[in-house]
């Protein structure tokens, strides 16, 4: 791939940038509106028993950590992050398409796991590309990411609307149908530029692992996303059991994005620091997933679902304040890479162990969750002062040798 031409820094050509990176992460999350309710209820819906289930929602957090690093690595190192999105896109389109042909679970599974592959950089990349612009153009994280969020209310709530009369065995396609929309809207996507350092700078991106205040930040996002695994696996197949329908069951998932959404809304105001958001949203999972794994009424549930805007919202505004603070520019998708890897590692341990603990204790599953939200909590509180620190030198290379990627 060949490096990207730099854009003029005009004001037009900013909120060109913003208006493309906002659509973006619009129709990439959205299209996870579709698929987080309702992938396991097609898989359901075709036959595939729980065990399989399970096994097949842990893939996509399995490439988190094994080829996803790569991929950013090898974005990031060619200064095509901007191509590499484009090509993800359109493959990922692809596999869901082919996945959508398929009954048997291996068949499944296998295809499923070549999609993953190109799939889950997506959310990588586009977080890494963001905030490169948020240091290229000074942007705020949070008012950009929220129309992620708010796509996915949007396609929650549509495919919630669909599944009331659309066969279980089709609702497949509607996946796909926003993952059309995700690749063409790709092709919009404007260039960042690439970095005026020494481009063997990014060959030492690699010490990130070994800093500590570093391994802080991955590790306490990692264990507080990754309690999300059992509520992402069978939240809306136990709704569905409990009588729920399915517009009931993506207003739930909806509550709780429309709580994140306000979050970022409002985020350039906030006052807390980055290390106290992970700490409150590690401390927020403790007492949700406790909750969860009661019988609730629907009115008490749809309160807990409010607090998904701490164990995700903030967790996520804290994650990236962090990076800002304390990862260089030039390796920022690296290291969004690397973040994503550990929580990837976590949530794929934790999409198998659930589905073994869901299939003899039930919602007991969310008990578990909650254990990992609070070692989160705790992991970052210990590592404050180092994660919160600013980059100094990372791969016995200064900070100001590159601008970024």
């Amino acid at each position: 791939m060949i490096a990207e031409s730099a854009p003029h820094s005009a004001p037009q050509i900013r909120r060109k940038f913003a208006q493309r990176l906002a659509m973006f992460y619009g129709t990439v999350f959205g299209s996870s509106g579709f698929y987080l309710p309702f992938f396991p209820v097609w898989l359901k819906a075709i036959g595939i028993d729980p065990t399989w289930i399970g096994a097949i929602l842990a893939v996509p957090s399995m490439t988190r950590f094994t080829t996803l690093p790569f991929i950013t690595a090898f974005a990031e190192r060619r200064h095509a992050l901007r191509q590499t999105m484009i090509v993800c896109a359109f493959l990922t389109m692809i596999g869901f398409a082919t996945v959508g042909t398929l009954r048997e679970p291996l068949a499944v599974l296998l295809v499923f796991a070549l999609t993953a592959v190109v799939w889950t950089p997506l959310t990588a990349l586009t977080d890494g590309y963001a905030l490169k612009g948020v240091v290229r153009f000074g942007f705020s994280y949070g008012p950009l990411r929220l129309w992620g969020s708010a796509a996915f209310v949007v396609g929650a709530l549509a495919c919630g609307l669909v599944v009331n009369w659309l066969d279980g065995e089709h609702l497949i396609w509607v996946i796909v149908a926003a993952m059309v929309l995700s690749a063409v809207v790709s092709l919009g996507l404007q260039p960042l530029g690439a970095p005026t350092g020494d481009g063997t700078v990014l060959s030492k991106a690699s010490a990130l692992l070994r800093d500590p205040g570093f391994l802080a930040i991955a590790i306490s996002a990692a264990l507080i996303q990754g309690s999300h695994a059992g509520y992402y696996t069978f939240a809306s197949i136990t709704w569905q059991a409990a009588g729920l329908d399915g517009l009931t069951i993506a207003g739930l998932w909806t509550l709780g994005v429309l709580a994140e959404i306000i979050l970022f809304a409002v985020s350039p105001r906030l006052t807390l620091s980055p290390a106290t958001m992970v700490i409150l949203g590690g401390l927020g999972a403790l007492l949700r997933w406790t909750l969860t794994a009661q019988t609730l009424p629907l009115p008490i549930l749809v309160v807990v679902q409010l607090l998904h805007g701490a164990t995700y919202g903030l967790t996520q505004l804290g994650t990236m304040g962090l990076l800002l603070h304390h990862v260089p520019p030039h390796v920022m998708a690296r290291a969004q890479g690397y973040v994503t890897a550990c929580t990837g590692l976590v949530m794929s341990s934790m999409a198998v162990l659930s589905g073994a603990i869901y299939a003899r204790y039930g919602e007991g599953v969310y008990y578990v969750m909650a254990v990992l939200g609070f070692a989160g909590a705790t992991v970052i509180w210990f590592g404050r002062h180092r994660a919160g620190q600013p980059p100094g030198v990372v791969g016995d290379q200064p900070q100001s040798a590159a601008s970024g990627g």
